[in-house]
């Protein structure tokens, strides 16, 4: 296992065609959920010049204005050219309603531990769930600092600070690890493309880079421990200076940015999409209850490290398999942490969806809650309320069993 090495990971602006269909295909599944519950959805997005395309298969007893959402989801993301904007681009919708389920009106809160043991996936998948203690959320820093960026560069362009920007957006952050331990900025790319149609009156190339670097860059690193130095690298719209991104210049498709969505591939993560899938999908809950688990390890102090593998097979109530890899950080084996996670999480498709309340939460959070994970990640979002799968609540409970252990 390599000590010291340099790792990059990316992000994007929620005006990047990918990100954008993940936002419709997502507040898709709130407008059901914020309706019905108990709602079976899954939707699908692309988009390209002046069209925006949309599949969905669902059950309920909601009715959803799929345009609507979509048009609402384009003008927020600030698209106004005459190429790709809310009012004038085509939405072709291809809707299909699932046969009925005899499962979809039960209630999981309502269950008994016997009754939710006989409720199996309905999909094979391995997914991954990763902690480490290298920022507050407990996320790789190379992935945190690159929503930042991503975050902050939307931020200057919707208060207008830097008015020219356009939605589409893209930054990475490279850092150089010491022992596994974050060592030092080495590099920060970002590429902001500029709205058409104010790009003649943008500043030249120099003060471009200038109120990019001053207005993203030393904000996002103003109080933070690790900062850029004179050594590091810094590329603002360096092959493109003047660059017009969006729909109208790459498509978009749902589910493309898993790496972004995740840990920005410093650890494993599903092939299986997180976006556009209601609860009853273990490929998106079973993930977040990776996550959960491998953040409770971390917090409690059993490893600084920690990727927790949940493999399911249709069929079966339970994972088949799981397996904890702590990268030499833990403080006890990693089978010993494999069979306190058996023993205490419950990763049972309807414990997750009970424990989680994975039905209510868009009607709970205002504005919808599955289309704000859409953007700048699922995992580490301390920044959204009422994200149950960042609770640390097992923390008590796994320290008074690693100090029970190490007696």
């Amino acid at each position: 296992m390599k000590k010291d090495f340099m790792f990059t990971s990316e992000s994007v602006t929620e005006g990047h065609p990918d990100k954008l269909c993940d936002q419709i295909s997502d507040g898709i599944i709130d407008q059901f959920l914020r309706r019905d519950p108990f709602a079976r959805a899954i939707a699908e997005c692309a988009v390209s010049t002046g069209i925006v395309f949309i599949s969905a298969r669902f059950e309920s007893d909601a009715i959803v204005d799929f345009t609507k959402i979509a048009r609402q989801a384009i003008k927020q993301a600030g698209y106004e050219e005459p190429d790709f904007n809310a009012k004038t681009c085509s939405i072709i919708t291809s809707l299909k309603e699932l046969p009925p389920n005899k499962q979809r009106y039960l209630d999981e809160k309502q269950l008994s531990e016997a009754e939710i043991e006989q409720i199996p996936v309905q999909d094979q998948v391995t997914v991954f769930g990763f902690a480490c203690n290298q920022t507050p959320a407990l996320m790789p820093l190379p992935i945190w600092l690159a929503h930042q960026l991503a975050k902050r560069l939307t931020a200057v362009r919707l208060e207008k600070i830097v008015p020219y920007l356009a939605p589409d957006g893209k930054t990475q952050v490279g850092v150089e690890y010491c022992d596994r331990k974050p060592n030092r900025i080495h590099s920060i790319t970002i590429l902001a493309s500029l709205d058409k149609l104010s790009a003649s009156d943008a500043p030249d190339f120099q003060q471009l880079q200038k109120e990019i670097r001053e207005t993203a860059i030393d904000f996002v690193f103003q109080n933070l421990a690790i900062k850029p130095d004179e050594k590091t690298r810094i590329f603002i719209n360096f092959d493109d200076p003047f660059a017009i991104g969006g729909p109208a210049v790459h498509s978009g498709l749902t589910g493309r940015k898993n790496a972004i969505d995740t840990y920005g591939e410093y650890a494993r993560h599903s092939g299986a999409a997180l976006s556009g899938k209601d609860p009853t999908r273990i490929d998106r809950v079973g993930a977040y209850a990776a996550r959960y688990a491998a953040k409770n390890i971390v917090a409690a102090g059993l490893a600084d490290e920690c990727e927790v593998q949940l493999s399911y097979s249709i069929g079966f109530s339970r994972p088949v398999s799981i397996q904890v890899e702590t990268f030499g950080t833990g403080k006890i084996p990693d089978e010993e942490i494999t069979g306190i996670l058996q023993q205490y999480f419950d990763f049972r498709l309807a414990g997750i969806i009970k424990q989680f309340n994975l039905r209510f939460l868009p009607a709970i959070v205002k504005g919808g809650f599955y289309r704000k994970l859409a953007v700048y990640g699922h995992m580490g979002r301390i920044d959204i309320p009422l994200v149950p799968w960042e609770e640390t609540d097992k923390v008590p409970l796994l320290q008074g069993l690693i100090f029970q252990s190490l007696k």
